[in-house]
């Protein structure tokens, strides 16, 4: 499947392309990013047929959205789908939240504005969310709308977050609502408790963790819930699996780097570059319907691209398999 293809998110009339692009990067996430790099990578992203993009306030902490917003403002937006989040506000008169600093004590958005993370998942605070957003943006709706990472938040989230999004996506204010998160457990009971259209899964369904397979995507199969994967790089390890790369958002323990590393030498071996297998991989799941992935620089959207859409021989997906290092059970690429 190409990387411009759109398909429709489940029950919904909303559509996406395969690959997506997540503002992350370009909010400064572990590096600045000059206003002037984030337009060339958001056209790049534009030209190559990417027509799915998502923000979140976290990224950046405003960032994120304020440059994604400007990247898009020439395009026409009936021809986009633009999904963003809530359950975090920005308060500049807020004391500092701890996790927006690294293990380290270091911000991971450069740059930044000086403001701190709110969480907030009451019914004012998601229509506050909402209105920032649109605002940030530079845009009258967004399309889709997840609740982010509520996972200390759950019962809050599942008794005022979701009853509030229910009700714009049936006044027709969003096309789909969802939940973005970095677990499956909290997916699973937002998909049994509530309505969600689509729940975006980040850094837990690739080529180091597969666990997603057991309940996750199975209930997403029957309910009929569109799965947008995330992080498929696991926050740049499968990019580039050396010394002193980060996994889950900080420092990458040695022995997930070593399985990184031979998940390396065993694409090495088939002279695919191990970012080609990392890309495509979830997409082979039926339940997963699109990849998003946080581009820094126009080049690296065009490698994402070429490689989103390299064959891949099917000996390399049984060699995985054989070796241990892909579950047998794991639907993969066909080429």
């Amino acid at each position: 499947m190409k990387h411009d293809t759109r398909v429709r998110l489940g029950r919904t009339n909303v559509t996406v392309t395969v690959l997506g692009f997540g503002a992350t990067a370009i909010g400064g996430m572990y590096e600045a990013v000059e206003e002037e790099q984030s337009d060339l990578t958001i056209k790049a992203a534009w030209d190559s047929g990417i027509r799915f993009f998502d923000a979140a306030p976290q990224y950046g902490r405003g960032n994120g959205e304020t440059r994604l917003g400007r990247g898009l403002a020439s395009y026409p937006r009936d021809e986009y789908t633009l999904s963003s989040k809530v359950g975090r506000l920005l308060r500049a008169d807020a004391p500092p939240n701890k996790d927006d600093f690294d293990s380290d004590g270091k911000p991971y958005d450069v740059d930044a504005p000086s403001v701190s993370t709110v969480y907030d998942y009451s019914r004012d605070g998601v229509l506050r969310s909402i209105e920032e957003s649109l605002k940030r943006l530079g845009v009258d709706r967004l399309d889709i709308v997840h609740v982010h990472d509520p996972d200390d938040y759950l019962p809050e989230a599942l008794a005022t977050a979701f009853p509030t999004l229910i009700e714009l996506r049936d006044q027709g204010v969003v096309g789909a609502i969802g939940a973005g998160m970095n677990q499956t457990a909290a997916l699973e009971t937002i998909a049994r408790e509530s309505d969600p259209d689509t729940l975006l899964l980040a850094g837990r369904y690739t080529l180091l963790e597969q666990d997603a397979l057991d309940t996750f995507l199975p209930l997403c199969l029957q309910r009929n819930i569109a799965v947008i994967t995330g992080g498929v790089f696991n926050s740049g390890l499968l990019a580039n699996p050396a010394a002193g790369a980060r996994y889950n958002y900080d420092r990458a323990p040695d022995d997930v780097i070593e399985r990184a590393r031979k998940l390396d030498q065993v694409c090495a071996r088939h002279s695919v570059p191990l970012k080609a297998a990392a890309l495509q991989f979830p997409l082979a799941h039926s339940a997963v319907a699109a990849v998003l992935t946080g581009t820094r620089t126009a080049s690296e959207m065009h490698e994402n691209v070429e490689l989103f859409d390299l064959e891949i021989p099917s000996e390399l997906w049984e060699e995985l398999k054989a070796d241990g290092l892909l579950r047998a059970d794991a639907p993969v690429p066909q080429p």
